[in-house]
C-alpha cells in the first residue's frame, strides 16, 4: 500500500492498510475537522453557484437557467443517492472493485464514529461535495438540447454504476489503491471519469444547431468569469481538504493549486495572444480551470515546481484538445468538459508519477517505489478508468434511448429549454 493513500480509519471503512478497520484506532483532532468543514463547503461552492454561473455565462440566454437547474437538481439528487448507498459503495468495506452496503444510510454510525481524525458526518461530507461536483461537470456536455428527465435519470445512475467504484478503486480500499495509485483528489475519480462520460456523452446527443461555424458566442463573459472565480477559490478545498488534514501537507496542495492555476492561465492567454491577435477572457479563465483540472491528481505530491510544471503542460495540452474534438472528431462536448476536465485530469494523473520525483521538489515514491513502477500503476489505472467510464456511459445511453429519450425536439430546441422545460425565462428585457 502506497504511504500517499488517504487513511480510511473507522468500523466499516477499510484502513491504509487495505484490512477492516475495527481494529484501528483514532482520534478526532479538533484543526483536522475545522478545515475539512471549511473545504466541504469550498467544494459545494464550486457546484453551487460556481459551475452553475461558469456554463451558465457560456451558453444562450434561452438556456441559462435550464443548465443552472441541471446544476441544483444533481447537487439534490446526488446528496440522497449519497446517502442512500453510493456512500457505502464508495467507502465501505467490499471486495477489490465495489464496497458493500454495510454503510447504507449511515447505518451504524454516530456523532462519536471517526475516518482517521475526522468525525465520520464530516468525512461524509467532504466525499458528498466530490459526488456531487463531479456529475455536474457532465452538463457542460450537453447544454441547450438533453430533456431535462434524461439528466437526472443518466445523472442518477452514472453516479451509482461510475463514480462509486472508481471512488472504490483510488481511495476506498479498492485495487488501485492497493496498487498504490496518485491521485490527491480526483484526476481519475472525478475528472476522467466525467470527461470520458461527456464526450460519448456528447457524441450520442449530436451537435446543437449550427455547430461548429454558427454558434452564437457566449451571451454573458462576466457571468462565466465569476463562476471562474468561484471554482478557483472553492478547488483550494477540493485539493487542500483532500489532505484530510490542517497541516503542512494541506498548504502544500493548496499552494501548488493557485500556482498551476495561475500559469495556465497565462499560457491560455499568450497562445491566443499569439494565435489571434489579442487574449479573451473566456480564454483565459478556461486555461485556469484546466491547470486546476491538471493539478488535481497531483496536488499531494509534487511541489511548487511541479504545480507551474502541470499548469503549463495542462493548458497548452487543452487548448489543442478544444480544438481537436470540435473541429477533427467533430463532436460538440459544447463547454469542453472532455478537452479541458478529462484531458487535464489524464495528464494529470500520468505526469504526476514523474513531478513527484525529489528531483522536482516531489514527495518521492516510498521505501520500495520507483518512477518506472508509479507510471505503470498511473497508466493501468487510466487505462481502466476510461474504459469502465465509456462502457457504462455507451449503456446507460442505450438504456435512455429506449426510455426518456435523450435529446429534446427540434421545436423545444429552439424555443429554449428554460421555457420549455422549467416555464421560466433568465431575463425578461
Amino acid at each position: 500500500m502506497s504511504k500517499f493513500s488517504r487513511p480510511i480509519l473507522a468500523s466499516g471503512l477499510l484502513s491504509a492498510s487495505g484490512l477492516p478497520a475495527a481494529a484501528a484506532t483514532s482520534a478526532v483532532v479538533p484543526a483536522d475537522t475545522a478545515w475539512v468543514l471549511t473545504a466541504t463547503a469550498l467544494v459545494l461552492l464550486m457546484t453551487m453557484p460556481g459551475l452553475a454561473l461558469f456554463y451558465a455565462g457560456l451558453v444562450r440566454s434561452k438556456n441559462v437557467l435550464s443548465v443552472m437547474m441541471q446544476c441544483v437538481a444533481i447537487a439534490c439528487l446526488a446528496s440522497v443517492l449519497w446517502l442512500a448507498g453510493a456512500y457505502s459503495l464508495s467507502f465501505a468495506e467490499g471486495n477489490a472493485f465495489v464496497g458493500g452496503l454495510g454503510k447504507a444510510f449511515l447505518a451504524g454510525t454516530d456523532k462519536t464514529s471517526a475516518v482517521g481524525t475526522l468525525p465520520e458526518n464530516v468525512f461524509f461530507m467532504f466525499q458528498m461535495t466530490f459526488a456531487i461536483i463531479t456529475p455536474a461537470l457532465i452538463v457542460g456536455a450537453f447544454p441547450e438540447r438533453m430533456k431535462f428527465g434524461a439528466v437526472l435519470l443518466f445523472s442518477a445512475l452514472w453516479l451509482v454504476l461510475v463514480y462509486a467504484p472508481v471512488t472504490h478503486w483510488v481511495w476506498g480500499g479498492g485495487w488501485l489503491m492497493v496498487r498504490g495509485i496518485m491521485d490527491s483528489a480526483g484526476g481519475l475519480v472525478v475528472h476522467a471519469t466525467a470527461g470520458t462520460s461527456a464526450l460519448l456523452l456528447a457524441k450520442a446527443l449530436g451537435p446543437r444547431d449550427g455547430f461548429p461555424r454558427e454558434l452564437r458566442p457566449p451571451h454573458s463573459p462576466g457571468m462565466t468569469m465569476t463562476g471562474a472565480g468561484m471554482l478557483w477559490v472553492g478547488w483550494y478545498g477540493f485539493n487542500g481538504g483532500s489532505a484530510l488534514t490542517a497541516d503542512g501537507a494541506a498548504g502544500s496542495a493548496l499552494m501548488v493549486t493557485h500556482l498551476s492555476a495561475s500559469a495556465a492561465g497565462l499560457v491560455w492567454m499568450a497562445i491566443e495572444w499569439m494565435r489571434f491577435g489579442r487574449p479573451s477572457l473566456i480564454g483565459t479563465v478556461t486555461g485556469v480551470v484546466a491547470g486546476l483540472a491538471t493539478v488535481t491528481p497531483a496536488s499531494g505530491f509534487v511541489g511548487p515546481v511541479g504545480g507551474l510544471i502541470l499548469g503549463v503542460c495542462g493548458s497548452v495540452v487543452c487548448f489543442f484538445a478544444v480544438d481537436v474534438v470540435k473541429h477533427r472528431l467533430r463532436i460538440d462536448d459544447s463547454l469542453d468538459v472532455f478537452a479541458v476536465h478529462g484531458v487535464g485530469g489524464i495528464l494529470g494523473t500520468l505526469i504526476v508519477a514523474v513531478l513527484a520525483s525529489p528531483v522536482f521538489g516531489g514527495a518521492g515514491y516510498g521505501a520500495e517505489g520507483s518512477m518506472g513502477a508509479q507510471i505503470v500503476t498511473q497508466v493501468v489505472g487510466t487505462a481502466a478508468t476510461i474504459a469502465w467510464s465509456a462502457v457504462v456511459t455507451l449503456g446507460l445511453v442505450a438504456l435512455l434511448r429506449a426510455t426518456t429519450g435523450l435529446r429534446a425536439s427540434p421545436e423545444e430546441i429552439d424555443e429554449g429549454l428554460d421555457l420549455t422545460q422549467h416555464g421560466e425565462r433568465a431575463y425578461t428585457l
